[in-house]
């Protein structure tokens, strides 16, 4: 069994646990999210394996090229998702969280992305790699949790504006506070893996900390955002629909750091 057949099962799992939440979602039974997140359980333990294989077979990190980092990334959500659920409880936002993994996980799967693993380019020789990109994902999945919560906070606000029942059965000030959450837990991250692990390797392979690379300048505007977020939260007070926007906002500047970045403008970090 290789890595890519340990991945579609995980896919495959995924998309079973799908049906659990969205079936939740309409039929307000709990079982049926307990049922989910246990399946979501068994699905990353199988992505886990994918990705152990993945790094024995190649011999390095499982994050080299764009096939690899999606499925680590989309992993990285999941765990993410499982550690803040685990912790809050915000079982009516588990199928759109997955929903976001089971969609990353179709591109991975795609023709669009190439399987086959090839020798790492010389600047990505390093074992920086690990460091640097591992744990901007990790914190990025913090940001993609944050993101699902904020668009559930913006349809909801408005909902208990006009009067009318949700079916998530989450209120708006409580989608509020878990968005705070993810983006207070993965902002430090995110600066850890994105800015400080990310200078001091171009300063080991380019000989400089900051190049204006396409990828560094993109980097540094999403933290912008979300320091404004955060900002803006605690100095001066904002809450609701102004913190859910910026939430989207730098959740969307990630994206497209991580993908725009990467097939549109060309820098020294255009692995693919």
């Amino acid at each position: 069994m290789n890595d890519f057949t340990l991945f579609l099962i995980a896919f495959f799992i995924y998309i079973s646990a799908l049906f659990f939440y969205f079936y939740y979602f309409f039929a307000r039974r709990e079982v049926l999210a307990r049922l989910g997140f246990r399946i979501v359980a068994v699905g990353v333990i199988f992505h886990t394996l994918a990705l152990i294989l993945r790094t024995v077979s190649t011999g390095h990190a499982p994050f080299a090229n764009m096939y690899e980092s999606i499925s680590f990334f989309a992993w990285t959500i999941v765990v993410a998702y499982l550690i803040m659920e685990a912790r809050y409880k915000f079982t009516a936002a588990q199928g759109f969280i997955i929903l976001v993994v089971v969609g990353l996980m179709a591109l991975a799967s795609s023709p669009l992305m190439p399987k086959q693993a090839v020798p790492l380019v010389p600047a990505l020789q390093s074992y920086w790699l690990w460091l640097h990109v591992s744990v901007t994902l990790i914190g990025e999945a913090f940001f993609a949790v944050a993101f699902i919560l904020s668009l559930m906070y913006i349809r909801v606000e408005r909902r208990e504006k006009g009067g009318k029942k949700t079916k998530s059965g989450l209120d708006a000030a409580t989608l509020d506070q878990l968005s705070y959450r993810c983006i207070s837990t993965g902002f430090p991250i995110f600066t850890l893996g994105g800015l400080i692990f990310g200078m001091i390797w171009a300063h080991k392979a380019w000989g400089s900390y900051w190049n204006w690379d396409p990828k560094e300048t993109w980097t540094l505007v999403t933290w912008f955002i979300y320091a404004l977020y955060l900002h803006s939260r605690l100095v001066m007070g904002w809450r609701g629909r102004r913190s859910a926007y910026i939430a989207v906002l730098g959740f969307l500047s990630a994206l497209f750091t991580y993908f725009g970045v990467n097939y549109i403008l060309s820098g020294l970090h255009s692995y693919r």
